[in-house]
C-alpha cells in the first residue's frame, strides 16, 4: 500500500492543461491513482484538498464533494476515517464549512462540541446536524 499526498489528489482531480508541468504531473497522478494496487489517503490530506480546491483553485464546494465521493468509491483506496469524511461531505454539500463539519463528525463521541463561531458554524450545524453543537456563551461550564 502506498500513501498519497494532497498534491497527487489535486493533480488527479484538477486539470490545468495550460501549464505543461501541471499537465505532466496530472498524467503521473492518474497513473498512481489508477494503477496502484492499494492506496491510503490520510484524513489530513482530504482536509487539505478541500482548502486547495476552494482557496487556490477557487472551485465551488460541489467540485470537492464530487471528487471525495469519487475517491470514496474507488475500491483500492482506503481513506482514513472514511465514515466521518462521507458525513462531513454531505454536510458540506449543504453549505456547512467542510472543516467544521469534519470537526463535528469526529467529535461524535462527545457530549457536545462548543465554538465561539456562532454565525458560520453553530447555527448552521444545529440546523443541519442537530443540537450537539453550541456556542460557548450559552454553555454552563463548571467553575474553575
Amino acid at each position: 500500500m502506498i500513501a498519497v499526498d494532497t498534491s497527487i489528489l489535486a493533480r488527479f482531480y484538477i486539470d490545468d492543461p495550460a501549464d505543461r508541468e501541471a499537465a505532466a504531473q496530472s498524467r503521473r497522478a492518474r497513473r498512481v491513482m489508477l494503477e496502484s494496487a492499494a492506496i491510503f489517503v490520510p484524513l489530513t490530506v482530504v482536509l487539505e484538498l478541500e482548502r486547495v480546491m476552494r482557496g487556490f483553485y477557487r472551485l465551488e464546494p460541489e467540485s470537492f464533494c464530487s471528487a471525495v465521493n469519487h475517491l470514496l468509491g474507488m475500491a483500492h483506496v482506503t481513506v482514513q476515517h472514511w465514515e466521518a469524511i462521507s458525513d462531513a461531505v454531505a454536510l458540506h454539500a449543504q453549505r456547512l464549512d467542510f472543516a467544521d463539519a469534519l470537526h463535528w463528525r469526529l467529535s461524535a463521541g462527545c457530549e457536545r462540541l462548543v465554538s465561539f463561531d456562532d454565525r458560520k458554524f453553530v447555527r448552521r450545524a444545529r440546523r443541519l446536524a442537530g443540537p450537539r453543537v453550541s456556542d460557548l456563551p450559552g454553555l454552563a461550564l463548571p467553575a474553575s
